[in-house]
């Protein structure tokens, strides 16, 4: 390597790249990991290969890292690997970095020019028998789920006519489906999105493409069981700029946002679209229909939270001034021709919700995810916003009561992945990595997800520091 990593919180302490790729043979577990539990935890990392082309990248351009814990009979066996992409075999061919800025391809390399860029960082997505990690900038790339190895990018032997998937498919615990989209989908900037169902064999079965109002990052979207739902935030691209160097993303509040909803079945004609003030949102805790009345439960901040979307929006809000009111529900009445919403206070705020796979969609009581509480520790740099959550919390959305669960003083915790249980009544499991900052190390958790403030029943020993992921996926056994 010839040169060293840019001295920015992207790339540095805890943040610095790993690069490890290995394989580990029953883990050390403090306590007792439940005989039960029998599958695979997959991850995936964003790991910079290389020093970036630019100082000035983000995390969410490091190339994609996929790891598995694979839990059985008690023990533990960890994997890692690198997902093959092509623009990982170029960069490896050259031994630097070719591709430029996030999501621009007009800094890139002349060698490299017109040739797949995406760097599959950011959710293992399993379902027909498939493990595919997704980055919503391209198509996914198919990896072995056994030996990690990487198989092919994947686009259903060339019916999917969308050239981007996202990394937050919504599956549906009942019929098997798994609903899709990608936006920009007809390319960079524009206002084209392609919404695809998969049925429970994996075969495609349905794509239907529309517009939304202006291109938008939208990261994830919603599914009950009546109605899908496609948030858009004024977190903004434009061609233009992407031409002259700049920045993929800006926050452009005067734009507003808009929520799409529409029914389950009907088609896109079907389609509308409700107008309404600025606001930021990633990630979503779960959504339910009540006849012609559609619930979305998420926390919504004021202010996109990314510093590198900030920066090259020409603002700079810390993260204490950045949120909304909360964990919330925001209710809307289709039979309301003036549209807008209601909104209820759930609980604090916070980000990488989820619930058990069975309640998705559907009116359900309990929820998990991830927030900062001062009293639990001062703030630690990890992953690509900066600070990192250092609380777990299970709330009872129903009547508010929070159970927090907070590692200690000098940790952070990564996104939990919740693990059914095969015990009537008993709630299941929460797994997740600790960041151990005082030793620059990690270790694995595991949770009652009924009782977190117990603390955890296992901690699994890892031999080296683990680098934040964006998302993982649970696979049963």
């Amino acid at each position: 390597m010839t040169h060293s990593y840019p001295e920015v919180f992207d790339f540095q302490g805890f943040n610095a790249p790993s690069r490890i790729e290995c394989d580990i043979y029953d883990l050390i577990v403090e306590g007792t990991i439940p005989q039960e539990i029998d599958g695979s935890w997959f991850r995936a990392i964003p790991d910079h290969q290389f020093p970036p082309k630019f100082a000035k990248d983000t995390y969410l351009s490091g190339d994609g890292m996929v790891s598995l814990l694979r839990i059985q009979n008690g023990h533990a066996d960890f994997k890692q690997r690198y997902v093959m992409t092509e623009r990982l075999k170029n960069d490896r061919a050259a031994r630097r970095a070719l591709h430029g800025l996030y999501r621009n391809p007009y800094t890139d390399d002349p060698s490299v020019r017109g040739k797949d860029r995406t760097v599959a960082n950011t959710t293992p997505v399993w379902h027909g028998g498939r493990l595919l990690m997704t980055k919503e900038d391209g198509l996914p790339y198919e990896v072995d789920p056994q030996n990690l190895e990487t198989k092919a990018q994947f686009n259903y032997g060339g019916r999917l006519k969308s050239q981007t998937f996202t990394a937050h498919p919504r599956l549906d615990d009942e019929s098997g489906e798994m609903f899709f989209f990608g936006y920009e989908a007809s390319g960079l900037a524009t206002r084209d999105v392609a919404f695809g169902i998969e049925d429970r064999n994996g075969d495609l079965v349905h794509e239907e493409w529309f517009e939304v109002p202006f291109c938008s990052l939208m990261h994830d979207f919603l599914v009950t069981k009546e109605h899908i739902v496609f948030p858009v935030w004024p977190m903004t691209c434009d061609l233009e700029r992407l031409k002259a160097g700049g920045a993929h993303w800006v926050w452009e509040p005067d734009k507003g946002s808009y929520i799409g909803i529409m029914p389950r079945g009907a088609g896109v004609a079907h389609l509308r679209w409700f107008h309404l003030e600025p606001r930021a949102a990633f990630h979503y805790l779960n959504a339910h229909s009540d006849g012609n009345r559609v619930n979305i439960d998420f926390a919504p901040a004021r202010v996109v939270g990314f510093p590198f979307i900030q920066e090259a929006s020409g603002i700079s809000v810390p993260p204490e001034k950045m949120g909304g009111r909360g964990l919330v529900r925001w209710t809307f009445d289709l039979n309301r021709p003036a549209g807008g919403y209601e909104e209820a206070i759930l609980g604090p705020g916070g980000d990488m919700p989820c619930v058990a796979r069975k309640d998705a969609g559907k009116d359900y009581d309990i929820g998990y995810y991830q927030t900062f509480m001062p009293q639990n520790g001062t703030p630690h740099i990890v992953g690509p916003v900066g600070p990192g959550f250092n609380t777990i919390a299970r709330i009872e959305v129903k009547t508010g009561k929070l159970s927090t669960y907070a590692p200690g003083p000098e940790c952070t915790v990564q996104e939990h992945v919740h693990i059914p249980s095969k015990q009537a009544g008993h709630e299941g499991y929460l797994l997740f990595v600790v960041d151990l900052h005082d030793r620059m190390a990690s270790e694995l958790q595991l949770l009652e997800a009924g009782k977190i403030e117990d603390g955890p029943v296992a901690r699994l020993q890892m031999p080296f520091r683990l680098r934040c992921q964006v998302h993982g996926t649970w696979v049963p056994g």
